[in-house]
């Protein structure tokens, strides 16, 4: 953008996590000029530290929150419908033992949560042995009981880039790296100032405002001179940890502790387990969350409560944590609080609106951002009505909706892609799989390696399309590759970025 023009815009999203990107995507495809900005990367806080879950939220039933997990179950068979290669269906095994929660508690609350939503696409829970059947054999001899059910798994980052990218697409203007300083009303319209870090400083003019800030929410809403009267947000922070693979089988675990706490256990980037979460009370700055020592022996105790196999924290190979935004209703720990999302306007007669999203979760972000546009409708332009939830993502337009099938395809157009590298490629670009792997006669065409299953020619489609800049864009966001990736692989891809400083990125 050239700070010398002035730009106009029907919305401006501030905030590039999930529910930014939904939004922007959405308002794009109603026919409205969009502006999303974010200062740092896409899915650069929350929306990449989740639980990587498409989810009920069967624990929440325990908080009676029977209308959450409704429109969570609902929105987990429209996503699967749209992002099948990011939404992956999985079994999740629930042990039990009798110190927990009663056998008939949980069995109800299954029976709810097979009937709670729109269940098509998934098979009903059930009862098993686990001394008998192959679910459960990662779980420790003595374990007699346990229940099965269907829940999905998702690349959150990636889930937050098919959605930028799709609303880049559908004529939306995606800044990451561009901070919002603040916003004056000016008549029926916003004032905005928008800087890129450098020291330039941009202005835009806005209808109207989406403030998806995440943690940073509230701080949005003061530059805007809002307070949202006695609103807050009340801050959790997650932990998770990664070690190599625990099992060989793809379904996941929920494991019960013994403070009542739940814990999953999930197949993780082919190679890897991934285990959390923790819920702590957050204070101060949200950018530099870290999941510390204790966090991290806490979930290895809660693996070690039901799995034969025992793992320590010398096997962690990686840690995050995210900070989850939750809306402040005051409960007492939290575990309990809200995972349900508030919209909140402030807009008085005439004046310019702004639309601030307090808490939601990745499950119900397509949701959400329908309800935003809901909001806002009356100050916008009369655009078209709802279409999201229909038209496939980015990638998402798969034959009958089947990455498995998609990946033999791949193979079937490029021999000489290993079985595991296909479902790689599938798995994070869907049915554009093809157009990154463009020509390539043989593996060496694909340009340098940066570690396993990182090569040049993706780095480039990242820079060139996902907005990616530096290493930890590639290596932990738009991909999991820093996992195998040393420090010499990581100092070669710094070069190579440095090198390629002048490949075209997606238009500003």
């Amino acid at each position: 953008m050239n700070p010398a023009t002035p730009y106009a815009v029907d919305l401006l999203v501030v905030g590039g996590g999930v529910n930014g990107a939904g939004i922007a995507r959405d308002a794009a495809g109603r026919g409205l000029t969009v502006l999303l900005c974010d200062k740092g990367d896409l899915a650069g806080a929350t929306s990449s530290a989740s639980s990587k879950l498409i989810h009920g939220g069967l624990r929440y039933l325990e908080f009676g929150e029977l209308r959450l997990v409704r429109e969570a179950l609902a929105e987990r068979e429209v996503l699967l419908g749209i992002a099948p290669h990011l939404v992956r269906p999985a079994a999740f095994v629930l042990p039990h033992d009798r110190t927990l929660r009663p056998r008939w508690m949980l069995r109800l609350a299954l029976l709810l949560y097979d009937h709670l939503g729109r269940r098509r696409k998934l098979p009903a829970s059930r009862r098993i042995d686990p001394r008998y059947d192959a679910l459960g054999s990662p779980l420790r001899p003595d374990v007699t009981a346990a229940f099965v059910y269907a829940d999905c798994r998702v690349d959150d980052a990636r889930l937050v880039i098919a959605n930028a990218r799709d609303a880049a697409r559908r004529g939306a203007r995606v800044m990451p790296r561009c901070e919002f300083l603040g916003a004056e009303r000016s008549g029926e319209a916003w004032q905005v100032r928008l800087g890129d870090g450098s020291g330039a400083n941009f202005i835009v003019r806005a209808r109207a405002i989406a403030n998806a800030g995440g943690p940073w929410a509230i701080e949005i809403a003061r530059r805007c001179g809002a307070a949202h009267g006695a609103a807050a947000l009340r801050l959790v922070k997650g932990s998770h940890i990664v070690v190599p693979r625990l099992y060989m089988g793809e379904q996941a675990f929920l494991l019960q502790n013994d403070d009542r706490r739940v814990v999953f256990v999930l197949p993780f980037a082919q190679e890897f387990s991934l285990i959390g979460t923790t819920e702590l009370p957050f204070e101060g700055d949200p950018a530099g969350v870290r999941c510390t020592d204790d966090e991290a022996s806490y979930l290895c105790r809660a693996v070690n409560r039901w799995f034969a196999k025992p793992i320590a924290p010398q096997a962690i190979r990686w840690r995050f944590a995210g900070v989850r935004p939750l809306y402040e209703d005051h409960a007492a720990n939290a575990s309990a609080v809200t995972r349900d999302y508030v919209l909140l306007l402030d807009a008085g007669q005439g004046a310019a609106p702004l639309l601030s999203v307090l808490g939601g979760k990745i499950t119900t972000y397509r949701r959400l951002a329908e309800h935003a546009l809901e909001r806002l409708a009356p100050h916008l332009p009369q655009p078209r009505g709802a279409w999201t939830s229909k038209e496939p993502l980015l990638g998402g337009d798969l034959p009958g909706g089947d990455p498995d099938a998609a990946a033999e395809s791949l193979r079937k157009q490029y021999p000489w892609l290993e079985a595991g590298a296909a479902q790689r490629f599938v798995a994070r670009y869907g049915s554009e799989a093809a157009a990154v792997l463009g020509g390539a006669q043989i593996a060496a065409d694909l340009g340098a390696e940066f570690g396993p299953g990182l090569s040049a020619r993706e780095v480039d489609w990242f820079c060139r399309e996902e907005w990616a800049e530096s290493a930890d864009d590639i290596l932990w966001r738009r991909t999991k590759a820093g996992l195998g990736a040393d420090d010499a692989a990581r100092a070669r891809l710094e070069a190579y970025l440095t090198s390629q400083a002048a490949v075209a990125r997606p238009r500003r």
